[in-house]
């Protein structure tokens, strides 16, 4: 089974890079679980025609007790993909890392692997801090791989960096390991050198490249990633080459 993280500062594309990987390893056949760790609840919408899903943690408060059912906190979206999301705490009201705490011991509690039987298993993590439960998914053994989304922008780059560092000092315990970095291109001046460069000084791979890009932009406007829209685009491409290689890596079982 292939897990993997996909870190990034808030608001580089992580959800973006993350359903259009779920949805290129659909079409490639492979049975795929999608979970967002982020307290906007967003990461799964583009796969589900534009239409939110209710997070585990609002499920809870509103129904004062825990589902019996996957099918009350999770919903099949496109090319079959279950999409769950954390969610988080009334805002300013608690710790958003316990939402992804409670909602990964809830998804044992309701053995989702072994009913659901995934061949590939993402989650979408907020990564401005890799502390607490955000750290659940490498830190508790949830993910093997870690997947690092930035631009060329400064910001993104600080944020990076501290996630590769985080996930270093887990990788000193056997946990998840950094599969390198996707360059979400925001037309930066120099954007392309200033990544490698940064790769270059982190010890880092860039493995994917995704262009700047109106066609992503017009299918999430209609609530699709592009991959559902038109999967034979150049863009598209760029998503199923990285779901390949990540494949690749995972060797012939995956």
């Amino acid at each position: 089974m292939l897990k993997a993280a996909i870190y990034g500062k808030g608001g580089i594309g992580k959800s973006t890079v993350t359903s259009n990987l779920a949805a290129a390893f659909a079409l490639m056949g492979k049975r795929v679980i999608q979970i967002g760790c982020d307290p906007k609840a967003d990461s799964t919408i583009n796969l589900l025609g534009g239409k939110p899903l209710q997070p585990v943690m609002n499920y809870l408060r509103e129904e004062d007790e825990d589902p019996d059912s996957l099918s009350q906190i999770s919903r099949v979206g496109f090319g079959g993909v279950l999409c769950i999301e954390t969610g988080g705490p009334t805002p300013g009201l608690g710790c958003a890392g316990r939402g992804i705490i409670a909602t990964f011991g809830l998804l044992e509690d309701l053995e989702l692997f072994e009913t659901w039987k995934p061949d590939v298993v993402l989650y979408d993590v907020l990564g401005d801090v890799v502390c607490g439960g955000f750290a659940a998914p490498i830190r508790e053994g949830y993910a093997d791989k870690v997947l690092i989304v930035t631009s060329g922008e400064k910001m993104a780059l600080y944020a990076a960096g501290n996630i590769a560092s985080a996930v270093r000092n887990f990788e000193d315990r056997s946990y998840a390991r950094i599969a390198g970095l996707v360059l979400n291109h925001r037309n930066v001046e120099n954007e392309t050198e200033k990544v490698r460069a940064f790769a270059e000084e982190k010890g880092l791979t860039i493995v994917g490249e995704i262009p700047r890009s109106d066609d992503i932009i017009r299918y999430e406007d209609q609530g699709m990633t592009v991959i559902e829209g038109d999967p034979g685009l150049p863009v598209s491409e760029r998503f199923f080459d990285l779901a390949r290689f990540l494949l690749e890596e995972e060797g012939p079982e995956a």
